[in-house]
């Protein structure tokens, strides 16, 4: 073999490997709908927990079958720490961090954002089954980061 093969071999592993990554994106992007969480605004991260929505964390009813969850990831915890939402019901996540950054990922499901001050994240999920899921944070937050867990209540 010349080194002329071993070039093309290595250009059409190449080739190959980019359009394989490629199709992976555009079949998780159209195929099965998952999307970056959208960054929706900006907030002052010294007077979050004054500024609407964030002085009220919590769920509230935006229409039938709808709602929304106002949420802020603070070390260590989730405010509010837990949710109750109907099953069937569509819920998008509102949520920041006063403080450092922080995972927002709910168990079982494909809601995942990271909480960055002065970012608010934004992304919503319908929950079709009954259950208790776990709301974890995935990113390092410092000493009592292991502790930083909420849930999701689907009744």
């Amino acid at each position: 073999m010349t080194i002329e093969t071993y070039e093309k071999a290595f250009l059409a592993l190449g080739g190959a490997t980019l359009t394989a990554v490629l199709l992976v994106l555009l079949y998780t992007s159209v195929g099965i709908d998952i999307h970056l969480p959208t960054r929706v605004a900006e907030v002052d991260p010294a007077t979050v927990r004054t500024t609407p929505p964030f002085d009220q964390p919590g769920v509230r009813q935006t229409g039938p079958r709808q709602y929304e969850a106002v949420m802020l990831g603070q070390a260590w915890t989730f405010l509010p720490q837990e949710i109750r939402v109907p099953v069937g019901a569509e819920v998008t996540f509102t949520a920041t961090s006063p403080d450092v950054i922080h995972g927002f990922f709910i168990a079982g499901t494909r809601v995942n954002m990271m909480l960055i001050p002065g970012q608010v994240s934004r992304q919503t999920y319908t929950f079709r089954r009954r259950g208790e899921y776990a709301l974890i944070c995935h990113e390092y937050c410092g000493l009592g980061h292991q502790g930083m867990i909420g849930r999701v209540i689907v009744e």
